[in-house]
């Protein structure tokens, strides 16, 4: 009897133990569970169809002002009419033209003034024009022409800052990290076409790495709460060199997969930019702020700007006044340059860090699988991760100085090389060759003085407001830039005595009866607002295309992930092939699918001015391929040509400032003195540099150095056996000149 009570008490205490962690798991997984996987939702606006009588009725898009309207606006602010409106009125009257500008007395202050057009200041002006305020934004350069275009392309917590701030019982990191997972789900939900979810693989070597990296995954799962993407799971070695062909086999145990974000950052840029200035910010690209302006009591009240395009025409850019209530400085890098115009003494805040990151081909990773190491040779992180059918490696985290275009440097990219090599197939030949493009970002960390490395920097974001009401937002991260321009906004509010109010008659950005889920009522609402193109989009609307327009199916795919719904409007703007198939879409590169509708779409549509706009932050070109950019420049200067109007001497200097900006890019030094005519006679992939000699090419004379000595050697590399269809000639016949050629008469 006393075994028996024994043995039932065992059992009940099993059975309750066993309910209880059942329960606690059925909880778990309810409070966790993902609620909705991105992307997988239908469209908020069915694709066009055709309607009665079989008529096409594609969406109409509402326009954005033109790049001119915008400036004359920057000049109303100030009182200033802009002198072609003047002169027009004159010359109605038979008066004479005799200024450039009139003032008429009457300021339109601008509510806020946004120096900066990268994610941060582009997020800033969508906030600020959604909450009813009258919003201007000026950029140096171009929309993401900085930072924001040279980041790893993820949208993520950071696993590697949740682990810090476990191991160092660093609130602030685990902050961020809770932040960072929330702003995620919006960036999937508000621009779905521009951002997706992505498995990363974490490889296990040792059987105690394991539960060490399972607890730690599910932590990170754990904390993203109802906004999770997807569980993390084990793999077994089988399964991850079935998921990870390339992983080295020796030493692996099995891998952990958890899920993060990814995005085209530049593209998401400039969707920011164009769906503020459709909510109606004004926003300039290639405006550059030269000095800031003070009231009589010491107070901000406008700034000095020029437009860069005048210089770029070969003429005396003449600066104007732009007037607001508010100026907020967004910079990134040059942060404390903008702050130094309105104080000289302030002392810096950004500590500026470099980023390196390579382009390989995409062989190199899988479609649909990523690949963090967490312990690199030296403690850092890398990324292997697969991008635009590319494959991008990264990143480095060393202090530099604060440039306009830095350069990746030979010993950054031979050391993501080599770690790259640690945990791949040792027969797979990790070359320098094959780096496509490198690239160096610099992040703009705020700068700890406690801190003896940048790793020890953590991204938060800093917003500060200076004696004279300069509101400088600093530091962050991509991924939270929403949560940064949403606190800036609401200090800016508070500083200036600004009104937000609900926005009357909102733009129907979808292009149809469909009107936006968010409630614009005058409060934050980025969470909820849609970008431009992300209203029509589906991941079955490249179909759509290539039935209607008869574009290739890697070209539509590429398009609606790349423009969403406006991919309709791209492809009416490409021209016919006058093929049977493709219909329409002539190709830039031929290795890519970017067509020459991309080019005019982005110069009518998205204020691209430059021919470094649109080969780097427009299509993603020269991010991809640094070469196969330059081979497309002559035909994507041509486009913007015929566009922009531009004359010769603006067509030169569109090609010499575009192939430097290429050498930031990777581009071989042999090649940064090519001439056009080069290009276009096809030199490029002649030139007789490591690229060249990676591949075995047909019975090809192949150049070898020895010595002070050049050499030709005849490459025989022709296959075995010659299929029928391979040769119509007998052997040892030249088919060029025979008996009956009139060569030998």
């Amino acid at each position: 009897m006393a075994a028996r009570s024994r043995s039932s008490r065992i059992l009940r205490g099993l059975g309750y133990t066993t309910a209880a962690g059942v329960a606690g798991g059925v909880a778990l997984y309810a409070t966790i569970r993902p609620r909705d996987i991105p992307g997988t939702e239908a469209a908020a606006v069915p694709p066009p169809t055709y309607g009665e009588g079989g008529v096409f009725r594609p969406p109409k898009f509402p326009h954005v002002k033109s790049r001119d309207e915008q400036i004359a606006d920057l000049k109303r602010s100030a009182g200033t009419i802009v002198a072609s409106t003047v002169d027009r009125a004159k010359g109605w009257f038979g008066a004479p033209n005799e200024s450039t500008n009139q003032e008429d007395g009457q300021e339109d202050p601008y509510d806020l003034l946004i120096i900066g057009g990268g994610a941060t200041g582009s997020g800033i002006a969508l906030d600020a024009a959604t909450r009813g305020l009258k919003v201007a934004l000026v950029e140096r350069d171009d929309f993401s022409s900085g930072t924001s275009s040279k980041s790893t392309k993820l949208v993520h917590g950071g696993v590697r800052y949740l682990e810090k701030a476990v191991f160092n019982l660093d609130y602030n990191q685990y902050s961020l990290v809770v932040e960072a997972l929330r702003e995620r789900r919006y960036f999937l939900d508000t621009a779905p076409h521009l951002s997706s979810w992505l498995p990363i693989m974490i490889p296990i070597n040792k059987w105690w790495q394991a539960p060490y990296f399972w607890a730690g995954t599910k932590f990170y799962d754990f904390l993203a709460g109802s906004e999770n993407i997807e569980s993390s799971y084990f793999l077994t070695k089988s399964k991850a060199l079935d998921a990870f062909p390339m992983l080295k086999k020796e030493g692996l145990f099995g891998a952990l997969v958890y899920y993060d974000g990814a995005h085209n950052d530049s593209r998401m840029n400039v969707s920011l930019a164009m769906t503020a200035a459709l909510y109606g910010a004004t926003v300039v690209s290639h405006c550059e702020v030269t000095a800031l302006e003070k009231d009589a009591n010491g107070k901000l009240c406008g700034a000095q700007v020029k437009d860069c395009i005048d210089e770029l025409n070969g003429k005396t850019p003449k600066e104007f006044t732009i007037k607001a209530k508010g100026i907020i400085n967004a910079t990134g890098p040059f942060t404390d340059s903008i702050r130094k115009l309105d104080d000289q003494t302030v002392e810096e805040i950004v500590a500026p860090s470099s980023g390196v990151h390579v382009i390989l081909p995409g062989y190199y990773s899988p479609a649909n699988m990523g690949l963090i190491d967490p312990s690199t040779s030296d403690g850092r992180v890398i990324f292997f991760l697969p991008w635009q059918g590319n494959t991008i490696a990264g990143t480095t985290d060393t202090p530099t100085n604060v440039t306009k275009n830095p350069v990746a440097g030979e010993d950054e990219i031979d050391w993501i090389l080599k770690e790259i090599r640690r945990y791949l197939q040792p027969e797979i030949n990790v070359r320098r060759g094959d780096v496509l493009a490198a690239w160096s970002g610099i992040r703009p960390l705020v700068r700890d003085p406690k801190a003896s490395k940048t790793e020890g920097l953590v991204r938060n974001h800093l917003v500060t407001t200076s004696p004279s009401g300069l509101i400088t937002c600093s530091g962050g991260k991509w991924t939270t830039y929403r949560q940064m321009a949403e606190e800036t906004v609401d200090e800016a509010i508070k500083e200036f005595n600004l009104q937000s109010k609900p926005l009357v008659d909102a733009p129907r950005v979808s292009g149809t009866e469909v009107e936006d889920e968010a409630p614009l009522d005058g409060t934050c609402q980025t969470h909820r607002v849609r970008l431009i193109g992300a209203h029509g989009f589906s991941k079955t609307l490249f179909i759509n295309l290539v039935q209607h327009y008869g574009v290739e199916t890697e070209v539509a795919k590429y398009l609606t992930a790349a423009y969403g719904d406006r991919a309709w409007t791209v492809v009416a703007l490409a021209s016919p092939t006058e093929q049977r198939f493709p219909v329409r879409g002539k190709r830039i590169s031929e290795l890519y699918p970017y067509i020459d509708g991309e080019v005019r779409y982005c110069v009518r549509h998205e204020y691209a001015q430059t021919a470094t706009d649109v080969i780097a932050r427009r299509m993603r070109l020269a991010f991809l391929n640094a070469q196969a950019a330059l081979e497309a420049l002559p035909q994507v200067i041509d486009l913007m040509s015929e566009e922009l109007k531009w004359d010769g001497k603006r067509k030169e200097r569109e090609w010499r400032d575009a192939v430097e900006f290429l050498g930031s890019m990777g581009l071989p030094k042999n090649k940064l003195t090519l001439t056009r005519r080069d290009v276009e006679s096809g030199r490029v992939g002649k030139y007789e540099d490591e690229e060249y000699q990676l591949y075995a090419r047909h019975g090809e004379f192949c150049p070898i150095i020895r010595g002070l000595t050049l050499m030709c050697v005849r490459v025989i590399d022709k296959p075995d056996e010659l299929l029928e269809s391979d040769s119509k000639y007998p052997q040892g016949h030249n088919p060029v000149v025979g008996a009956d050629s009139p060569v030998n008469k």
